[in-house]
């Protein structure tokens, strides 16, 4: 048995990476901020506060079906930012069932990532759960909230360990400075490679 985990900084690119991944190496996939949107939509939230615990139960979630996944033998995949506030329980879950994990991390040039992060959080096709903080679905005539400065986006990054996500197994670096440079036929081999190694134990 063994997963996959994507991890990396907010615009990284993980939801698309991992779901490309998923799809050339037949697995699951399971996503934190797609479980935040269908609690959105179903529960809404009326502040901050109330916004942060919808997070905190979509790891929960995640997490919980990633055991359901593990007591079986199925292999997975995993996109989420991995912060140090809500790995833990994810890092104990693997070592109970001996279940080694393939850790892809994307990084990339902060001042990058950050100009993407701004143009995903203007972008339409963005979630509004995630662009307001004080009430899903809106009022009439809320606004979204500030964005981050960038030394605001570049330290939470860092405070909050998402640059540095090591779970139990292999570790995978994928710079994403460059989407046009990221071979996803490379990773796939390089996970391929690890997998192997894993399974022959």
């Amino acid at each position: 048995m063994y997963c996959i985990l994507v991890a990396g900084a907010p615009a990284s690119g993980k939801s698309t990476i991992a779901a490309e991944l998923s799809r050339r190496l037949s697995l699951p996939y399971f996503s934190k901020d797609r479980i935040k949107e269908l609690l959105f939509d179903t529960v809404g939230f009326r502040s901050r506060e109330e916004k942060v615990a919808l997070g905190l139960a979509a790891a929960r979630i995640l997490y919980d079906t990633a055991e359901r996944l593990m007591q079986c033998g199925q292999p997975f995949l995993l996109e989420n930012n991995f912060e140090n506030s809500t790995r833990g329980p994810l890092l104990e879950l693997l070592e109970r069932y001996a279940c080694p994990a393939i850790t892809v991390q994307l990084t990339g040039d902060d001042a990058v990532l950050y100009r993407r992060f701004l143009a995903r959080e203007a972008s339409p096709e963005r979630h509004r759960g995630h662009v307001v903080n004080d009430c899903y679905p809106e009022r009439p005539g809320g606004t979204p909230a500030a964005p981050p400065s960038f030394s605001q986006f570049a330290d939470g990054v860092a405070q909050r360990g998402m640059d540095r996500f090591t779970a139990n197994g292999p570790r995978i670096v994928v710079d994403t400075t460059d989407f046009a440079s990221v071979s996803l036929e490379a990773i796939a081999r390089r996970i391929e490679a690890c997998r192997e190694e894993i399974l022959r134990g």
